[in-house]
């Protein structure tokens, strides 16, 4: 019962939280006091799956550092060098920086690397690399919806505002090799609120781009 009742506290939560941000960000005069709380929102969306995480194996742990310094130093190569994402440059709203990056950018990884990864753990039975190709076909579906957001919001910002082909390119095949690693490490990947927080985030971003038109 305690278990059912985390469980469904924090499908609320992750729903709420996505629903009122959405209307948050789709009104102009929020805007400011919306995009003070974008670091909060993804502490709290970490913790919520954290919480509902099934086993705290040592190679949890291991998956968990691995994809937040992998993703966060990525970021700073692509950042410094233009040679990996294209040549972009990351704005205020998610917080402070280190080397040009935000520190909160490697649980973002995070958050989408242990999603997509719970919920594609019951499909395709062994075959880890499908589970981690879909994945990250998945995941370059959500950047494409977050890019136009992120631009607008002052998550980061491109050069010449064109968002090129490399950024996609680039997001496959880091998610990729994540998704790998994630799927290589001996733990319960089941994870009860990874399919809500990700319908939740892919409806938030496709409903801001519509309301962006």
């Amino acid at each position: 019962m305690k278990y059912l009742e985390k469980t469904g506290l924090s499908k609320i939560f992750i729903i709420v939280f996505h629903l009122v941000g959405f209307i948050g960000f789709s009104l102009p005069h929020l805007h400011d006091f919306f995009i003070s709380f974008v670091p909060f929102h993804l502490l709290l969306m970490t913790a919520i799956l954290l919480v509902n995480q099934k086993e705290f194996k040592k190679e949890f742990w291991l998956g968990l550092a691995f994809v937040y310094l992998a993703g966060y130093l990525v970021e700073v190569v692509g950042v410094s060098s233009g040679a990996i994402f294209g040549n972009y440059t990351y704005g205020n709203t998610l917080g402070i920086k280190l080397a040009q990056v935000p520190l909160l950018i490697g649980l973002n990884w995070v958050i989408l690397i242990f999603s997509v990864g719970a919920v594609l753990k019951k499909y395709f039975k062994h075959l880890r690399n499908l589970k981690s190709l879909v994945g990250a076909v998945i995941l370059v579906f959500i950047d494409f919806l977050l890019e136009p957001i992120a631009v607008r919001f002052d998550y980061w910002s491109w050069a010449d505002s064109v968002v090129p082909l490399q950024n996609y390119v680039a997001w496959f095949f880091v998610c990729f090799i994540l998704l790998r690693v994630y799927y290589e490490l001996e733990f319960r990947k089941s994870n009860p609120v990874a399919m809500t927080l990700l319908i939740s985030q892919i409806l938030f971003f496709a409903g801001l781009n519509v309301t962006a038109v």
